[in-house]
């Protein structure tokens, strides 16, 4: 799955191992003797004695070694200095000049995503204005600061958000516990839900950063009046499984790596109660303000990048 415009046309990568099967040239010019190289290390056979030295039908006198075939018998015979020199072609071994060119490399080495982004402050309602649900239902939805409308291909409107955030949900005053469905999609388009619980006089967020949101369910009357909008939890580009994997976060400026709070990726099949399927951050050094700049320096492990990347590997499980 690549990833990157020139993973298309490099393919794998030149990779020098020395542990693989693939052929391999060594040149030789020396007097062939003593225990310097052993048969049996290429093809079955005895390895060579003192004084002797390799024949067969694809060898000949002063001539280059073309092929060692596994199938085809050799002969030792007397030791003979080479008068030129002979190639070998043999798997990767030291005594013939390892390492092996091996035909399958690891791919493009040294992949680093640079997420750089300017997130704009949380907003407690920019996505649904404050209203009291005497029932279960939908809460009338509209973008507010730093949202914006839009319209999905199928018609369906959607509060769009800057960056993909969790979504929370605030009840102003006392009231009833009731359960909050969020739907939504991600930044790739894949749809998404997440089911938590409004707790009376407080807020409530989801563990999933969403980029677009379509509805907001609440199963009851909350009693009081509730808003929803945005957190400072932000929604990471790509899968990060462990923090091991962040090499730096710049923030607002500062030198010092910033020390926020990280989330790694949720890799269970996802469903309405998991996280986040690619991670979450939560600046430290300041708050999200429309000026701030984020700069996320991650190191991306081959199941991510190159010929052997997989979709789950660099944008997590699919969303539920």
């Amino acid at each position: 799955m690549p990833l990157f415009s020139d993973d298309l046309f490099l393919g794998a990568g030149a990779t020098y191992m020395g542990t693989g099967t693939q052929s391999a040239t060594a040149v030789i010019s020396a007097t062939i003797s003593g225990n310097v190289m052993r048969v049996a290390q290429y093809l079955s056979g005895e390895p060579l004695s003192v004084g002797q030295y390799i024949t067969g039908s694809s060898v000949t006198a002063n001539s280059y070694i073309t092929v060692i075939n596994p199938d085809e018998s050799y002969t030792l015979s007397q030791s003979s200095t080479v008068a030129s020199a002979e190639t070998m072609y043999a798997a990767g071994n030291a005594l013939l000049g390892d390492p092996a060119p091996m035909s399958l490399g690891v791919g493009p080495l040294g992949r680093m995503y640079t997420w750089d982004t300017i997130p704009q402050a949380q907003q407690a309602a920019n996505i649904a204005p404050s209203q009291t649900p005497n029932q279960a239902g939908n809460l009338t939805l509209s973008a507010g600061t730093s949202a914006i409308t839009v319209y999905r291909s199928t018609g369906l409107p959607a509060v769009q958000l800057d960056v993909p955030r969790a979504v929370s949900i605030t009840q102003v005053t006392g009231g009833n516990t009731v359960g909050v469905t969020v739907s939504g999609f991600d930044y790739y388009g894949q749809s998404m839900t997440q089911i938590i619980s409004s707790a009376p006089a407080g807020t409530a967020s989801t563990a999933k950063a969403f980029y677009q949101i379509t509805s907001v369910y609440v199963d009851g009357a909350t009693g009081t009046a509730v808003v929803v909008g945005t957190t400072n939890v932000l929604g990471l580009p790509v899968r990060v499984i462990d923090a091991g994997y962040i090499v730096r976060v710049g923030f607002a400026g500062y030198l010092s790596n910033d020390s926020g709070t990280f989330t790694p990726a949720d890799t269970a099949t996802a469903t309405a109660v998991t996280g986040d399927v690619r991670g979450t951050y939560v600046p430290d050094n300041a708050s999200p303000n429309g000026s701030n700049r984020l700069v996320m320096a991650i190191a991306l492990p081959a199941i991510a990048v190159g010929p052997n990347s997989t979709r789950i590997g660099a944008l997590g499980v699919t969303q539920a």
